[in-house]
């Protein structure tokens, strides 16, 4: 009855033009269907991942998380109201939404939260709105999303107890964060401990890395970075992040790990976020430097990880080194 992955979110915006512009241009999205205050868009096989709303406002309206089937969705609508959870069903939202079903209810800050069974898909090929090979999704979800929190304790039982999401790793410097999976993907859900409560941002995995490699050039010319090219220490993601039109970011990634969740443990990160790069603008100036001391830090220790490729998404370079190459090849001689 646990949640299996992040399906769709709902974005608040006073610009759909800038929106139509920003996710089809930047992300690469796919715009499917247009109202007079609505935008729909495509990143996949699913009919529908993301929607945006014109509403006046700005952030994530609705996250819309999947369960497996209508009876996951039904037992985990009783476990929500044996807990003295408010749930409505969806009914007609439904169709909007392009599911089969699905309940809607608010966590403990008030965030809307719908969960679903039976996302609509079709057979008509995924056609980005820039020139990109896709989207990481599948049974991954379309991402993750990550909360500024006044207090994580406020909303660590919600989601853990009731919803199902189990802790990755957490840490504490240069600002506190907990990590949340429900699938292979590293996480699917984070909290910022940050004194507010809003959306921080939503990340988007590529297939390639050019892919995000282009989309940083197209940022830097709108003036649109928010966080500098680096790499995650927890997911090993090479990822940017951009503001959008909403006042909150995407990660734009590649490359994230994958973990067995069912034997994964749980732990204290000690080494910080990002193993470099990941300069971010919009810390305080002094949780900011202590950032950029961490990463200092970890290039001096020599921290590295493995590059997490897929199969078919690299080619193999022969030999170890050079040197050591020529001497083979003496040997043989």
């Amino acid at each position: 009855m646990s949640v299996q992955a992040l399906g769709y979110i709902g974005i608040r915006t006073k610009s759909l033009a800038d929106w139509s512009d920003y996710g089809t241009k930047l992300l690469g999205l796919q715009r499917v269907d247009k109202s007079a205050s609505t935008l729909a868009f495509r990143m996949d096989d699913r009919k529908q991942r993301v929607i945006v709303d014109q509403d006046g406002g700005d952030g994530i309206g609705f996250f819309g998380w999947e369960v497996a089937d209508g009876r996951a969705l039904d037992a985990l609508a009783g476990k929500l109201e044996a807990a003295g959870i408010k749930v409505a069903h969806g009914g007609a939202l439904a169709d909007e939404r392009r599911v089969k079903d699905l309940i809607v209810l608010a966590d403990p800050l008030g965030n809307r939260v719908e969960v679903f069974h039976g996302a609509e898909t079709t057979a008509e090929p995924f056609r980005p709105g820039r020139s990109i090979s896709g989207f990481r999704t599948g049974p991954l979800g379309m991402g993750h999303v990550v909360l500024n929190v006044e207090r994580v304790d406020d909303v660590m039982p919600f989601y853990r107890d009731l919803l199902g999401f189990r802790l990755s790793d957490y840490y504490f410097k240069p600002f506190t964060a907990y990590f949340m999976h429900v699938n292979p993907r590293h996480h699917s859900l984070a909290f910022v401990q940050s004194g507010k409560n809003a959306v921080h941002h939503m990340m988007m995995e590529l297939f390639s890395f050019d892919d995000v490699g282009q989309g940083y050039d197209l940022a830097q010319g709108k003036d649109d970075v928010a966080v500098t090219l680096g790499r995650h220490t927890s997911d090993y993601l090479t990822s940017f992040y951009s503001w959008t039109p909403s006042a909150f970011m995407v990660e734009y990634g590649w490359g994230g790990r994958m973990i067995d969740p069912d034997a994964w443990q749980a732990y204290e990160r000690s080494e910080g976020p990002s193993m470099w790069g990941h300069d971010r603008g919009w810390l305080p100036a002094e949780q900011r430097e202590a950032a950029r001391r961490k990463t200092r830090e970890l290039a001096e220790s020599g921290y590295r990880k493995p590059v997490q490729v897929m199969e078919g998404n690299y080619a193999r370079m022969d030999g170890v080194c050079p040197w050591w190459d020529s001497v083979k090849a003496s040997a043989v001689g």
